[in-house]
């Protein structure tokens, strides 16, 4: 049983996959029945006869905006709203922890941009990932660890005889590279861009733009040393 499901996992996902021996049978029963009914699920949410695994006690609005490739997975508990101009653009093999609040549009006056997420790319648990009118953009091959907040947009406040509220929004968006590695609870402000290969640490708010293998954090995040070739 363990050789067929290494098998129909690796070619569900396109590169070697192997249990670990250790794993109890009654898991694997209870974890791919989980699989079996979000299959079930994901297909009737979106209407695309894919491989798409959307847990039941997910939200999911406008899918009419969602766009994936294969493998598309949304985890428990989640609330997804592809609400913009661009929508929800997903590579292949995109997961998402549960929790994770994908809100593109928080206001009816103006549709933000859009989310572009590549391949390969895993969203930790309780991430919130809003689009604003900059959008955000994840490289391929990024993992991103739990409580991670992107925020592409800012609150205009220069007018002092006008209400916050009521002055609007501006934004340049976020982008982060390819194979990076973004730690737990990091929080990425409008205007952040990362290169490829960055490691962000555990906590760091990253507002500034980085070069391509760096690792960096702190509040406000600063470069701490240079990845390099073994």
């Amino acid at each position: 049983m363990r050789k067929i499901i290494n098998k129909v996992v690796s070619n569900l996902k396109g590169e070697e996959f192997q249990l670990d021996p250790k794993i109890p049978l009654s898991y694997l029963f209870h974890f791919f029945t989980i699989k079996f009914f979000s299959l079930l699920y994901g297909v009737g949410v979106t209407r695309k006869f894919k491989k798409v695994f959307i847990h039941p006690s997910s939200t999911v609005v406008c899918s009419s905006k969602i766009k994936f490739g294969e493998n598309f997975l949304v985890g428990r508990n989640c609330y997804v709203n592809a609400l913009s101009e661009e929508g929800l653009i997903c590579g292949d093999n995109v997961s998402m922890g549960f929790h994770t609040h994908i809100d593109l549009t928080g206001s009816l006056k103006n549709l933000a941009k859009g989310i572009k997420i590549g391949n390969n790319v895993g969203l930790g648990s309780h991430g919130h990932y809003g689009s604003g009118v900059g959008g955000l953009e994840i490289g391929d091959d990024t993992i991103i660890g739990n409580y991670v907040s992107f925020h592409p947009e800012n609150h205009n406040f220069s007018d002092l005889t006008v209400p916050i509220r009521l002055q609007g929004v501006s934004g340049k968006g976020i982008i982060i590279g390819e194979n990076c590695w973004i730690g737990t609870k990091a929080t990425f402000l409008d205007g952040a861009e990362i290169g490829n290969g960055c490691v962000v640490a555990a906590g760091a708010v990253v507002k500034d733009k980085f070069p391509d293998n760096v690792i960096i954090g702190g509040v406000p995040a600063k470069i701490l040393k240079y990845r390099t070739a073994l």
